[in-house]
């Protein structure tokens, strides 16, 4: 079944377990790097705001034998757990205060996303951005958020920079890093596929893998990174969910890191997940992230 035919059954068989007054219709959006995703859009009486949930990882799901009528129950429960928490409702997201804790920042890359960040509060860090969202749920699909624009920022009357503290605060604390060696990474997943060259490398995230290459704001990580290591490193851009962590002394050619991230962009990266093309360096003395 292709991906355009297991949309149109799932929302088929959902459409069967909602109440009457809810409805369920598709809804395709503009997502990170302008890659467009389709989910179902569910709609209620009496709410305004309609959440989507995106069915690209349940499609991974059925590839992997799961049944159209467990992905659609799923679904379901996922949407009740969402509504159940009011946290999506309009009259919510109007008042700063009650969302304010929940506000983090994810990066993306600046010049891919040139035509959204028109419409958006954004930081310039480097060549990329970092983006603000209102977060929702975490569940085992990712998180379920609502990216800030700026029509809603000049509702709240708050600065960019406000936002940008608020998020510093948050996101250290609703997704924890995690930094763990790329070998053991491999380990889990390919016990014997592990190559001793990846002993030197190491990977950053947060604890959910969900953009989690925004570890990288989180106040005086890299610094301890680069006390853990005694050493300056690069910082591969593997994905906006994580980075990759190289000691500089592995390195004699920062051309060869650069020609890495693009081939891995190329080949194993989805469109709307790759942050960057090239490596970036961290100098100790400096405590500076640098192109």
């Amino acid at each position: 079944m292709t991906y355009c035919q297991f949309v149109q059954e799932v929302k088929e068989k959902v459409k069967e377990g909602v109440e009457a007054d809810q409805s369920v219709t598709l809804h395709t959006s503009v997502k990170n790097n302008g890659v467009k995703r389709t989910g179902l859009m569910f709609s209620e009486q009496g709410i305004n705001v309609a959440p989507a949930i995106y069915l690209e990882s349940f499609y991974e799901d059925y590839q992997k034998g799961q049944r159209l009528e467990d992905v659609a129950d799923e679904i379901l429960v996922l949407y009740g757990k969402v509504k159940a928490d009011h946290s999506w409702e309009e009259d919510c997201f109007q008042c700063y205060e009650k969302v304010r804790d929940r506000i983090v920042f994810r990066l993306i890359n600046r010049k891919a996303n040139e035509e959204l960040l028109k419409t958006i509060p954004y930081v310039p860090y480097l060549d990329l951005a970092v983006v603000f969202y209102v977060v929702v749920d975490v569940n085992v699909h990712g998180t379920v958020s609502l990216l800030i624009r700026e029509p809603l920022r000049l509702e709240w009357k708050v600065s960019v920079k406000e936002l940008y503290d608020q998020a510093l605060q948050n996101t250290p604390s609703l997704f924890p890093y995690e930094f763990r060696a790329l070998r053991a990474v491999i380990e889990e997943v390919f016990p014997s596929d592990c190559q001793s060259e990846e002993e030197y490398m190491y990977v950053l995230s947060n604890r959910f893998q969900s953009f989690g290459a925004a570890v990288i704001l989180y106040p005086n990580r890299l610094k301890q990174i680069g006390c853990v290591m005694d050493d300056d490193y690069y910082v591969l851009p593997s994905s906006v969910h994580e980075v990759l962590i190289v000691p500089a002394e592995y390195v004699r050619k920062r051309q060869m890191l650069d020609k890495m991230v693009r081939e891995v962009n190329q080949v194993c990266v989805e469109e709307e997940e790759i942050l960057s093309d090239h490596a970036y360096y961290y100098d100790r003395s400096e405590d500076l992230l640098t192109m």
